[in-house]
């Protein structure tokens, strides 16, 4: 089903319900999605025009679809062979198994989406978040090497956040974890960098450890800028490296840009990508990191160098409070 500029990509892209009239047929199209997730569109067809009671029970109904859907793909292939478009390679496979099971969160104080855009011989990024009670965890990381090399640290390292970050281990000792794990495996000099970040929802505050990767950039007023932070060695170098937990500020209405080097170096390094950012403020997170990953692709013709990665995080800021919306994503 095509998508640009048709009736299906206008309810994925604006999350609002579409009524189509063609040749005497009646059409509503309303988006399936959870959490900010866009999985797809529920199209139904009517005899007649739609009240605005019928209008919203579809549109309920395909909220409800998401979760049914959420729910069952865990247990057969049917949701993954239907969303891709090419076969993957072995490498590729466990890079996408590294992945949260969404790449779209919406919450009431923030919303995130990432992207991976991967290279024909693939580069090794992540990316990877967790929400709690009153705390996000963000990452994102870039195991050196291609192919199936570049996926095992990658697979080594995630592990290694992910346990640390399940057993309750603040932002440093997730790192140096992260760290010794990397180490102890990749002994012949295997290295991945990345950032760390912890968003206390409740104090409005966050922090983020560095470990040799690429400044983030912000959106604030218009405005955009690379944030200043210090870097720490990748993981897998330096043993028993003591990782710095620094201040990663925000200010509700904040859109930070999180990036792997695919995005800036090679064969990508002529896209603007400051003014790709701003430009793409008032879209969604969602689409601003498709938005981003197209401008990259379009300008190295396809061939990518390198896997390119980004997470867009918009901080709303305010007491902690609950999503409003039964139906589609959060204007």
């Amino acid at each position: 089903m095509p998508l640009r500029g048709s009736p299906h990509g206008c309810a994925i892209t604006t999350q609002t319900v579409q009524v189509e009239r063609d040749a005497g047929e009646i059409r509503v199209l309303a988006p399936v999605t959870n959490r900010g997730e866009a999985i797809g569109v529920l199209e139904v067809s009517l005899l007649d025009t739609p009240d605005e009671l019928t209008v919203s029970d579809i549109a309920l109904a395909a909220h409800a679809l998401a979760y049914v859907v959420i729910a069952n793909r865990r247990f057969t292939d049917l949701f993954v062979w239907g969303q891709r478009s090419v076969p993957l390679s072995l490498a590729a496979e466990i890079q996408h198994r590294l992945l949260p099971g969404t790449s779209t969160c919406e919450a009431g104080q923030f919303t995130l989406a990432a992207w991976l855009e991967p290279a024909g011989n693939v580069g090794g990024d992540t990316f990877d978040f967790a929400l709690e009670r009153d705390t996000l965890h963000l990452s994102m990381t870039d195991a050196m090497g291609h192919q199936v090399e570049a996926a095992v640290l990658a697979t080594v390292l995630v592990g290694a956040l992910r346990n640390a970050r399940r057993a309750g281990a603040e932002l440093a000792e997730q790192a140096s974890q992260a760290n010794t794990g990397l180490r102890n495996f990749a002994r012949d000099g295997g290295f991945v960098t990345g950032q760390l970040a912890r968003v206390d929802l409740r104090s409005q505050t966050a922090t983020i450890v560095n470990a040799g990767h690429p400044p983030p950039l912000r959106l604030r007023d218009g405005r955009v800028d690379r944030l200043q932070l210090e870097a720490d060695p990748p993981f897998g170098i330096v043993p028993g490296q003591e990782y710095r937990v620094q201040t990663l500020p925000l200010r509700p209405g904040d859109r930070i840009l999180f990036l792997t080097d695919g995005m800036l170096e090679r064969n990508a390094e002529n896209v603007d990508i400051e003014a790709v950012l701003a430009a793409g403020r008032e879209m969604h997170p969602r689409e601003a990191v498709q938005h981003l990953s197209q401008v990259v692709l379009e300008a190295t013709d396809g061939q990518l160098d390198d896997d390119a990665t980004a997470l867009c995080f918009d901080w709303h800021g305010g007491p902690p409070q609950q999503r409003t919306t039964d139906s589609g994503a959060d204007s």
